[in-house]
């Protein structure tokens, strides 16, 4: 199965390959920054399983971070971020961007500790501070395709 994404204009446009190996909303400040909103849905896929169909998004290194974010140049749609270090090998795409954002729930919440005090989190999600221990969140299947695509990276 495939889901297919784009920037608002369509100049960026990808597909990813496989379901993600996990799907959370990070309420950090930056993302709240970089999205103009309470919180950001990513969905953490091996960049492998990610095919660019067209367009080439620009990337944006955030100074003292392991962040650096892809932005179509065109429309400046924050289509995908990379982190160096436990995520080498992976993407972080946008859920918004997909042709069909209700096909992934967020499976847990990361960064409570900035999250926007008016808006509810549901109890039956995993919560967590800031970062999660991939061990915490991630199953088996979930960890070896993590490890795997950090392997392919370095």
């Amino acid at each position: 199965m495939s889901y297919c994404g784009k920037c608002s204009c369509g100049k960026v446009r990808y597909r990813l390959n496989s379901r993600p190996i996990v799907t959370h909303a990070c309420h950090c400040r930056q993302c709240q920054r970089l999205t103009g909103s309470a919180f950001v849905m990513n969905a953490v896929i091996e960049q492998a399983a990610v095919e660019l169909l067209s367009g080439v998004p620009a990337a944006v290194h955030f100074d003292g971070t392991s962040h650096t974010a892809y932005f179509c140049t065109e429309c400046g749609t924050y289509v995908w971020s990379a982190y160096t270090g436990r995520f080498d090998g992976c993407w972080f795409v946008r859920v918004g961007t997909l042709d069909d954002p209700d096909e992934f729930a967020p499976e847990a919440h990361i960064f409570l500790g900035t999250k926007q005090p008016w808006l509810p989190v549901p109890e039956s999600l995993p919560q967590f501070q800031g970062g999660y221990e991939l061990q915490e969140l991630l199953s088996r299947d979930g960890l070896d395709r993590l490890k795997a695509a950090n392997l392919a990276a370095s």
